[in-house]
């Protein structure tokens, strides 16, 4: 009689090893689609492992910070094209972790090998400033230099883009790493620094160790030795991270939550819309920081908007990821499907009118899994709470308005500032909208999300603090400005003194 197989035990990665970690505790690492496979099980590290990890990058700073950058991006170019070689098994790997379907876990791999390939690019282009120095025979310039030891703490629902977000700018400006993905998906950022590894990353430039955010987050924020932390996930956690730096003058960057939203206007592209609502709200299951989860209709095109965007949310095919057929997949774990319940009820609570979902699916094919229908509220008031909190899962509140004022006080009438979109074709309205929407992220005639590595990601708000990821900005996050002046006059020379008349 066959038996089955047991699932695969992992490690934490430390000064260039796959170690075991001090304690014995570990973490089932489950698909969301079928809450009995187990794909992996991976340690819940401690303080201890921590300490270990942050000494390894700590060591191994002084050497990686003087390898040239164009040798540290040989290295980065390396990883990328092993992750093109195995884009469909890492896919694969992270639709059975994390739920999303294969289309886009393959996108998730795909933003990996991007930024990857963007910042093997920066070796070679980490440009600095020359300025003319206001003093006679002296030369004045500005360069990057590294920061130190990179702290961070990734979220589930993209847990191999997001860590190359932080990774790779923070590598190839010559700082070392200790990680510590969600606990939710290990496998795919696992699958990253094996790559990584193989590229001939030296020991101790990057370290991983998995497990909780109280027992191994906690003591990187912690951690003296750590100079600057990044952070994605949500809000509230965020203040608690941003308080944990302030003592000793971490510098910290925080991406998270947001209640995104799209306008449509009267004489917008209404299929573009219709289909961009669909897929802004529902790709993900919905949890996506840019998720579109209002939509603002305009009165003279609500009720045609309503009628055909239910329709095809109606249509959504919802089901295990690595089914070709289906559209939607799971919640990341059963907290996530009670959060996306308990907004339900709220939002019926408030007068909403659910014109479809509102349920969890848990027949048939679907009984092990963390489902829930794709689900529409319309006629909502902007200030209702399912149109001002986040809830991380599929659920769209569309609202009526008037004018196209009203719709830019609607966008703005929320506490987070990510993402923002609206459809129109009147290109005064565009422009007005880009400039007046309080939002990171701006989209015309597309939907909240879809960002693209080579530029700044991040938001306003409760949503960040300011700091953004991806593109050239990365590079001023995981970089210090060092200014340096040349005086070759052989003589005291005496800024804002010798140089007046």
């Amino acid at each position: 009689m066959p038996t089955a197989v047991a699932p695969k035990t992992f490690k934490n990665y430390i000064d260039g090893e796959w170690v075991e970690p001090r304690g014995t505790r570990t973490i089932e690492d489950r698909n969301p689609a079928n809450r009995d496979e187990i794909v992996g099980i991976f340690p819940a590290s401690d303080k201890t492992d921590i300490a270990n990890a942050v000494e390894a990058a700590k060591q191994a700073f002084g050497k990686w910070r003087l390898t040239p950058a164009p040798k540290r991006a040989e290295i980065l170019f390396r990883a990328a094209e092993l992750l093109v070689e195995r884009k469909e098994d890492y896919a694969r790997d992270m639709t059975r972790e994390m739920g999303k379907v294969l289309a886009e876990t393959r996108g998730d791999v795909q933003e990996a090998i991007d930024m990857t390939y963007l910042m093997a690019g920066e070796g070679r282009r980490q440009f600095g400033h020359i300025a003319p120095s206001e003093l006679p025979d002296k030369f004045a310039m500005a360069v990057r230099a590294p920061a130190g030891v990179a702290g961070m703490i990734t979220p589930w629902n993209f847990p191999m883009a997001i860590p190359s977000w932080k990774i790779m700018p923070a590598l190839i400006c010559g700082n070392t790493i200790v990680l510590k993905p969600a606990e939710d998906t290990p496998l795919s950022t696992y699958n990253l620094v094996q790559v990584l590894e193989e590229s001939g990353l030296p020991g101790g430039v990057l370290n991983v160790v998995f497990g909780d955010g109280p027992d191994a987050g906690a003591p990187i924020l912690d951690s003296p030795d750590v100079t600057l932390v990044s952070f994605t996930g949500s809000t509230e956690v965020g203040r608690i991270v941003s308080k944990a730096c302030a003592p000793t003058f971490k510098k910290c960057h925080l991406e998270m939550g947001g209640k995104n939203i799209i306008i449509v206007m009267d004489d917008a592209n209404l299929d573009l819309a219709i289909d961009s609502a669909v897929w802004g709200g529902f790709g993900t299951t919905g949890q996506r920081c840019t998720a579109a989860s209002r939509v603002a209709v305009h009165k003279k095109v609500y009720r045609e908007f309503v009628e055909r965007f239910v329709e095809k949310v109606k249509k959504l095919r919802v089901g295990d990821g690595l089914d070709p057929k289906t559209d939607m997949g799971p919640c990341i774990n059963e907290q996530q499907l009670n959060t996306v319940m308990k907004y339900v009820e709220i939002g019926k609570n408030e007068g909403a009118k659910l014109a479809t979902g509102g349920h969890r699916l848990d027949a048939g094919a679907l009984a092990k899994g963390w489902f829930h229908e794709p689900t529409v509220f319309t006629d909502c008031n902007a200030k209702m709470r399912i149109c001002q909190e986040e809830i991380f899962g599929p659920v769209v509140a569309v609202i009526p308005f008037d004018s196209f004022d009203e719709a830019i006080e609607i966008a703005n009438g929320v506490q987070y500032g990510l993402s923002a979109s609206i459809y129109t074709r009147n290109v005064n309205n565009a422009f007005r909208a880009q400039r007046d929407l309080e939002t990171g992220i701006v989209y015309v005639n597309a939907p909240t999300i879809g960002a693209e590595t080579h530029l700044p990601f991040g938001g306003t708000k409760n949503t960040g603090n300011g700091h953004r990821e991806a593109g050239l900005a990365a590079l001023d996050f995981y970089s210090e400005w060092k200014t340096v002046y040349f005086d070759y006059s052989d003589r005291l020379q005496r800024a804002q003194i010798d140089n007046v008349e």
